[in-house]
């Protein structure tokens, strides 16, 4: 039985909260396929467009398997033979889950998911997309662009903050009400800002991030000098989402699926 696309089943306020057993399932699932596809066929696929939108979840009614996970949408990926690294390639993927090094010369690799899998999974610990627009409260954390009525929240930037100060717990969904395990928040939100650091050879391989989520390998030390750069990240970024809204969204509200800036660059 097909639950949809994640975006769907945890972004709609019409679906029931996914509980954190789900969130933890869907988060190493989408890990598992993410290594098939980097390093369990003949040639290394890159899947350039790593986003809620093409992780198809399913669920098998006649056994008792967790929640299954499927990759979706391969129509900008790309190959890499065994002999290849990295490859030049032409800025394709969806704003907002772009890994740095798209957007210059460098080229991109397997590790370009990776960053992409890193976004995903910290929207999975929230909840809710990785920027939104709430209203401003005292002592609350705000991007440059705030107002005096509005704050425009990164979500990435606050889970860096929030990992400096190990706050992890301030990072969950709040419709869980609590039911998170401590240790298993701080696992996801780690393994999230490492494969998140800006240089691709600091970020895990995805069997290494499927290693860490299942508990067989402790989960990495994100280098917090290897993360500055999401202060600047995200403060463009909020411009651009902000500038494509147009100021549409109520001052309490998330941004809508429909007004989150899904098109493809």
């Amino acid at each position: 039985m097909n639950k949809g696309s994640l975006d769907r089943v945890m972004f709609d306020n019409e679906s029931p909260v996914l509980e954190w057993k789900e969130r933890s399932e869907i988060a190493i699932g989408t890990a598992r396929a993410l290594a098939y596809l980097h390093s369990g066929c003949q040639h290394k696929i890159i899947h350039c467009d790593v986003k809620p939108e093409n992780i198809l979840l399913h669920v098998d009614v006649h056994s008792n398997q967790n929640l299954q996970v499927k990759m979706l949408d391969f129509g900008i990926s790309k190959l890499l033979s065994p002999e290849q690294s990295n490859l030049l390639t032409t800025l394709r993927g969806t704003r907002g889950y772009l890994a740095p090094e798209w957007l210059t010369s460098s080229g991109i690799s397997d590790k370009s998911d990776v960053f992409s899998y890193g976004m995903v999974l910290l929207e999975i610990v929230r909840g809710g997309r990785n920027f939104s627009i709430q209203p401003r409260t005292t002592g609350s954390h705000c991007s440059p662009l705030s107002t005096p009525k509005l704050q425009r929240l990164y979500f990435p930037l606050l889970a860096l903050e929030m990992h400096e100060q190990k706050r992890y717990m301030e990072l969950v969904d709040p419709r869980l009400e609590g039911r998170a395990k401590s240790e298993e928040v701080e696992r996801l939100v780690r393994v999230a800002l490492c494969c998140l650091q800006m240089e691709p050879s600091r970020r895990p391989t995805m069997s290494y991030v499927v290693r860490m989520l299942e508990g067989s390998l402790p989960a990495g030390r994100p280098r917090i000098e290897s993360l500055s750069f999401l202060r600047y990240y995200g403060s463009e970024y909020a411009e651009a989402v902000t500038t494509s809204t147009d100021g549409c969204n109520g001052p309490s509200e998330f941004i809508r699926d429909s007004d989150y800036p899904l098109d493809n660059c």
